[in-house]
């Protein structure tokens, strides 16, 4: 039998600073709270490093520039928002790159709940899913994507993944859709 988990991820304040968009907390925390009720563990990826910054590689395009400046962001900034905070029970990995599977105990998290279909959203859609769909893919878990459960800077780069890239390998779908399945 199939065992589902919702991934949340890179809800964080500083991250959704660049995605301005009021109603996209609400339809996230219809999807957190269909989860939960359908007895699905939600489990939260979220970027963070130690603050010395010692696993960035300057050479990291992404990130580099963080192990050079080091700067200390306040707490508040890489807080997940209340309105879709993690709830008891929930699950918080810490991931270091992209991919939430990068540098996160994440597999091991998945492997021991013996959960094998995972269903993403997340900001953004090139970054975060992108990365963690290609991943997951390889390392065998049915996949769905959740299209309005995700954002990204470009409306045209989220159409092409979420229409044209994601279907080889994900189930992509709505919100509403899938809560109207709560089992897949």
């Amino acid at each position: 039998m199939s065992r589902s988990a919702l991934l949340v991820l890179d809800i964080q304040n500083m991250v959704l600073a660049g995605y301005p968009d009021p109603e996209y907390l609400p339809r996230l925390g219809a999807a957190i709270g269909a989860a939960r009720a359908a007895g699905h563990p939600v489990i939260y990826a979220v970027v963070g490093f130690r603050p010395d910054y010692a696993e960035v590689s300057t050479r990291n395009k992404m990130f580099g520039r963080l192990a050079l400046a080091k700067p200390q962001a306040p707490p508040e900034a890489a807080a997940i928002p209340a309105e879709v905070a993690p709830q008891h029970g929930d699950i918080v990995v810490t991931k270091r790159r992209v991919s939430a599977f990068a540098g996160s105990d994440l597999d091991l998290v998945l492997r021991a709940g013996e959960i094998d279909h995972l269903v993403l959203t997340g900001v953004a859609t090139s970054g975060v899913v992108l990365s963690t769909l290609r991943e997951a893919a390889d390392r065998d878990f049915r996949l769905s994507v959740l299209a309005d459960g995700c954002l990204d800077n470009d409306p045209e780069v989220h159409r092409v993944l979420t229409e044209k890239v994601f279907p080889a390998q994900a189930e992509v779908t709505t919100i509403a859709r899938w809560i109207a399945e709560p089992s897949t």
